[in-house]
């Protein structure tokens, strides 16, 4: 009888090691997981149209706003490389890349402006709508022009 209580307690011991280690690596997975997937929008948002016309007052609201909230992480160019970026556990969007702009659709950007997603904080509650919309015309000028080509459409409505 004194041999099963000798070897009960390490039993119990590598039992609680072994959920320990478990409780880490399932961590540990979740938050790679939700670092590198995907942030995409839902399909209503994509689709959503931007109701503030491309003007000189519109644009400069949202380079003002764009200076206050996003350049510290996203880089006066837009080019994701600001004096927080470095610190963050998620890279900054580049907003210079015309290509990877020119997938996105106005819809989608406002829907990840006013939303967010770690380390990004939501602007629903801070940014007006009109000031969101204005956010993304303002993103849509940092795209470089392609060569010999345009910019994307400022309010290209389909990727």
């Amino acid at each position: 009888m004194n041999l099963d209580r000798n070897t009960e307690p390490p039993k119990r011991k590598l039992l609680l090691g072994v959920s320990v280690a478990f409780v880490i690596v399932a961590a540990a997975g979740s938050i790679v997981l939700y670092a590198t997937r995907d942030w995409n929008a839902p399909a209503a948002a994509k689709n959503l149209q931007n109701p503030v016309p491309i003007a000189g007052d519109s644009l400069e609201a949202g380079m003002k706003n764009y200076s206050t909230h996003c350049q510290s992480c996203h880089g006066a160019k837009g080019d994701g490389k600001g004096e927080r970026a470095e610190k963050l556990s998620i890279a900054p969007s580049d907003f210079t890349d015309a290509h990877a702009m020119g997938q996105m659709t106005d819809g989608e950007l406002f829907w990840k402006i006013s939303h967010g997603r770690r380390p990004m904080p939501a602007f629903q509650e801070k940014l007006t709508e009109q000031e969101r919309w204005q956010l993304v015309d303002y993103i849509r000028t940092l795209a470089r022009k392609p060569a010999g080509g345009a910019a994307p459409a400022a309010n290209s409505g389909s990727p």
